[in-house]
């Protein structure tokens, strides 16, 4: 059965909410461990642990989001090689650059969350004919985050576990502000 543009993107909306929910409860819980010395493992426990029971609690209490979620993505599929292409390097050129600026990690990782969304959004828009306004929040929320960021982090903070955890969480409220457009979007 065919599923309506609203229902697909509240379904997007609650996926995005659930990223904004686990990146929110990691980054708090992450900094708590690393305050009290935890061994490094605690780290994938939190991180781990915070995704899975988000979307163990969403998916267990929304199946038929699932297939909303996956359908949407199967927009994609019929774009170009080249366009696919460009679309997955706007997402995982800057993530792989955090192997070669491990110091810039908190600001890369923003870049990879704003250049793949805002990217996803304009192919999606031009090739599948689809306007995910959600995508472009978080893109455009994640991307103008950096230069605050980098006020933030060389204006008013000195400590380097502050910065990335300021970080985290301008990426937990761009997800969050693009899953609540999606959720109260009349169309």
């Amino acid at each position: 059965m065919q599923k309506s543009p609203i229902e697909v993107r509240r379904a997007f909306g609650v996926l995005l909410i659930g990223v904004a929910i686990a990146v929110g409860v990691g980054s708090i819980l992450s900094e708590i461990a690393f305050e009290h010395h935890n061994p490094i493992y605690y780290y994938v426990i939190i991180w781990f642990g915070s995704f899975a029971i988000t979307f163990g609690i969403i998916f267990g209490k929304f199946r038929k989001i699932i297939s909303s979620i996956r359908d949407r993505m199967k927009n994609s599929v019929k774009w170009s090689s080249p366009i696919k292409a460009i679309n997955g390097l706007c997402w995982a050129a800057p993530f792989t650059a955090i192997g070669i600026f491990p110091s810039l990690y908190q600001y890369l990782i923003l870049l990879g969350i704003g250049l793949g969304n805002t990217s996803t959004y304009i192919f999606m828009k031009k090739f599948s004919g689809l306007a995910n306004n959600e995508q472009i929040i978080v893109g455009g929320l994640s991307l103008s985050a950096i230069p605050a960021a980098i006020l933030i982090d060389t204006s008013f903070v000195s400590n380097q576990t502050l910065e990335v955890i300021v970080s985290r969480l301008m990426i937990a409220v761009s997800y969050g502000a693009g899953g609540i457009y999606a959720l109260v979007a009349k169309k």
